[in-house]
Parts: structure tokens; sequence; C-alpha cells
């Protein structure tokens, strides 16, 4: 039996290549399901060519005929969902439940670019001088590409190809290589509702494409999400090569919950929370603050532990399945390994998924939901993120202390608090050193009409990603100052600079 072929789209034309194969495997069983032969420099260079010409064409489309291809790709979307959802589950191995979420999501930032007409919207102050009027607007920036991650293969494309596309940009996708083919069908949804061939393509490969994407001189800008190293390592090299940059990096997403909390709704929220997508979400809860005395706290713990041990683990293919494994092997030994030191280290393994087995996938990459209690600041398992179904406990005697632990932590994607108190809320909301905070609320995402992005070590750059940063992002501003004289009135010039007072 023949093994599946992941092609690149370049030009609206589905590519085979002859560069180095990739495997990709199905994370549940460990068995290889498809290939796909990375992009080299050819490739890229005739990716890049054919997108410079289609943003020529595409930027000089009305507002409205850009809002309808986009109306029309979010119909397609919509309606393709399951599809989409398949595709993601294969290779990823989240459950379905999960995708169709992942989707949902990506719709709202759909939804945000179809306004486009709204939000390009610009400024204009009229008679400024005797005369003299003065109007801005944004213009698209020219070829833009984005550099995914696997956890969300549908879901981080959306939050910024829809955008970038709508503003006028044409745009490349470097999706991750462990699970590419949900990004086909996309490119498939883009030529569907009218898109013109090269404005969005898709381009599979690893490091070596990564580089020369972030070194090509016709690439304006670069979005990524991934890992804080690989993130810096874009911000750097494709700002040295004149690129605007934003860098979404890793995170060590905290709970602080306080003694007032509702116990069994923060525990409740916090197995969803750290344990969805086998904790594999850059938004995932995986630090738990606990605030008071160890009796205070117990409670929180074993209700964690109890509702942990009810997750039901096993492949997407299983209706039954809350949680499936993580993406590969390696990633798989990692978090044991993680999880053993902080062990050796004298942290409580209140609950230990490290050895769990699925029946009839005993080749799959599957980690049970862990709690691990009592873990000091400088342990592992709470400085490095572990991208994986593990929570880790730490103690606060109060408030103060709780977020003295939060505020330390290099990472500032996302915190959240647990509380009935509106006074702690209010001081934790502007205290924290995080750039999306959530009050009962545990994986605090913001709408598509918001903009997503953290602080410190989980983002390089200046601008969030998707919603009015993010089209920010993929345009730059343009003003213009005009005067319209009658021939019988023709200003004399003058030598002085000129200022408004002028008449």
């Amino acid at each position: 039996m023949s093994t599946r072929s992941v092609e690149h789209v370049i030009s609206g034309e589905r590519r085979s290549t002859d560069g180095p194969a990739i495997e990709i495997t199905d994370p549940a069983t460990g068995g290889v399901i498809a290939v796909v032969h990375a992009a080299g420099t050819a490739e890229l260079e005739e990716t890049v060519a054919a997108a410079t010409q289609a943003h020529e064409s595409w930027s000089q489309m009305s507002l409205s005929k850009r809002s309808a291809v986009l109306f029309a790709f979010r119909h397609l979307v919509s309606t393709r969902r399951a599809e989409l959802a398949e595709l993601i589950s294969a290779e990823h191995g989240k459950t379905l439940d999960d995708a169709q979420g992942e989707i949902t999501r990506g719709l709202e930032n759909i939804d945000f670019a179809c306004g486009i007409g709204q939000h390009l919207q610009g400024s204009y102050a009229d008679q400024v001088s005797t005369g003299v009027d003065v109007y801005a607007y944004r213009e698209a920036l020219g070829v833009v590409a984005g550099i995914t991650p696997f956890n969300f293969p549908v879901m981080v494309p959306l939050w910024m190809a829809p955008i970038a596309i709508a503003a006028g940009n044409a745009f490349i996708l470097k999706p991750s290589e462990r699970d590419p083919s949900a990004s086909l069908l996309l490119a498939d949804l883009w030529a569907e509702a009218g898109l013109p061939a090269g404005v969005f393509s898709v381009l599979h490969g690893g490091p070596d494409l990564v580089n020369g994407i972030l070194d090509h001189p016709g690439i304006a800008a670069v979005s990524f999400v991934g890992s804080t190293p690989i993130a810096k390592h874009v911000y750097q090299r494709a700002s040295a090569n004149g690129k605007r940059v934003q860098a979404l990096g890793g995170a060590k997403n905290h709970a602080v919950i306080m003694p007032d909390a509702d116990i069994t709704e923060a525990a409740d929220h916090l197995v969803a929370a750290g344990f969805g997508s086998a904790g594999q979400r850059c938004m995932a809860i995986s630090a738990v603050v606990t605030v008071g005395t160890a009796e205070e706290t117990a409670p929180l713990v074993k209700a964690i532990a109890e509702r942990g041990r009810s997750v039901v683990v096993g492949p997407y293919t299983d209706a039954r399945s809350e949680m499936g494994p993580v993406i590969t092997p390696q990633a798989a030994e990692r978090i044991r390994s993680i999880v053993a030191t902080a062990e050796s280290e004298g942290a409580e393994i209140v609950l230990d998924g490290r050895d769990l087995t699925v029946p009839g996938y005993e080749g799959g990459n599957f980690i049970g939901p862990t709690l691990v209690d009592n873990v000091p600041v400088t342990s592992t398992a709470y400085t490095e993120e572990i991208f994986g179904p593990v929570l880790v406990v730490l103690r606060a005697a109060d408030l103060d202390e709780a977020l003295e632990i939060v505020n330390a932590n290099p990472y500032g994607n996302g915190a959240a608090i647990f509380t009935s108190s509106g006074g702690a809320a209010r001081r934790f909301q502007r205290e924290v050193q995080s750039g999306m905070v959530g009050i009962n609320v545990p994986i605090p995402v913001p709408a598509g009409s918001f903009s997503f992005g953290g602080r410190k070590d989980s983002l390089f750059g200046d601008t969030h990603i998707y919603g009015r940063e993010g089209l920010n992002f993929y345009t730059r501003a343009k003003a213009i100052t005009s005067r319209w004289p009658s021939s019988a009135a023709r200003p004399a010039a003058s030598l002085a600079f000129p200022s408004e007072n002028q008449s």
C-alpha cells in the first residue's frame, strides 16, 4: 500500500517536490500515514514571485470584492468543518470535539476580516491650512508569511491569513510538518471562494525553509507561533533582514485559586484547561497557585485528582475519548523525564499518567493526566513549558505571594484567578504581568475582534496577533497633504517651514 503524499500549493496549483522526505505519523498508533517532500530554494523563489504578481492585482481590487471572497471563504470553512476536523484529528491526535472547537475560534477571525471595508476606513481633516486638506489610510505590505505550529493547524493560520489577505496582501503559509494536510484543504477553500491564484500559497518544510522565508527579500513580514527559542530566532533573524515580525513564543500559564473560590468549579475548569488537547495548547493552564494554608488548599488538590482520574484517554476515533495522545514519542519521553525530575526534587506525584497504555494502541504517544503537588519554583517542571497533560501545584500564603510567583516567571502569556472577591480580581488583573487575563475563566483567549499576545518571553515584536493589532501589522499608514489652488489665487511659496497656521 503506497503512502499518501502531501503536496504544496504554488500559484494556485498543487505540486510535489523531490526534496527531503518528512514522515507524518498518527500519534495514536505511531504508524506513518503520509509523507511530504520539503520545498527548497527553487520552490520558495517561484512562490514569492507568483505571490508578488498576485498581490499587485489583488491589492487593487475593491474592498467590496475582497469582502465577498472573505464571506464566501467563511461559508466554505463552516460547511466543510467536519472534513477539516477529521484532517486535524488524524494527524494531531486531538478529539473531534476539540478540533471542531479550534475551527469555531478560527471562524471568529474570518468574521473580523469580513468587515475589512470598515476596518480600513481612513481619516480626513478638512482645511488644516487655507485650501489644504490632510487624509490618511493604510496600505497592504505586499507578500507576507505565516509560520504556524502543530497544535492548531487550522486556527492559527486563520489568525493570520484572512486579515492579511483582506487587507490586500498575498500570504504564504508554512504549516507544521507534523500535521500539514488541513492547510491544503484551506487552500482549496480559498480558491473555491474566488481568491486569485498566488494570493494564498502553502509550502512545507523544516528549518531550512523557515530560514529561507526569514531571509527572502521579497517577503515583507513574518508571523510566527511556536516555542520561545524558535520565536526568538525568528524575530532576530527576520528583523535583521528588515522585516516586520510578530513572533509568539511559549508559555507557563498560571491559575491562582483564592480561598473563597468555588472548589468544585475551579477543579473542573483546571482539569479541562490543563488536560484538554493533552496540554498541547499555548494557553493551557500548567501551573496552579493555591492560596492559603495546607488545610485550606488540600480539598482543591484532591478534587483535581479525582476529576483527572475520570478523564477518558484514547484515539480520536473512539467517541468516548476526552483526551488524545501527545504529538511525538520524543514529546512523550520529555514529559516523563520532567515529571521524574520533579519527583526526585521532592515534589509529590498525586496523579501519575506516565505509564498509561491504551489497549490496542500500545504504539501511541499516550500520557495520562498528571498532577504534581508542592513543586518548588526552581523545579524544571515549573521553569520550563512542558506542553503535555501535566498540572503542577505551587503554594502561596496570600495574594501578594501568588502575584510574586506569577510575575517572576519568564513567561507572560496568560494568567487566571478564581475568586468570589471583586477586589482580589481587580487587583490581580491590574498587577499581573501577562498579556491575557482570565477572571474565573481558565483560558482567556480573546474574541476575534480583540488581539492575542503575551509579554516577556511569550512575545517578540511589538504587536499582538489578529484583531485590530493584526490588521495594523499587515498594513502601513500613508498620510497625504493636498492643495488644489485655483490659478487666480495661487499662493506664493515660502522658504519657512510650513505649518497649519499659514494662511
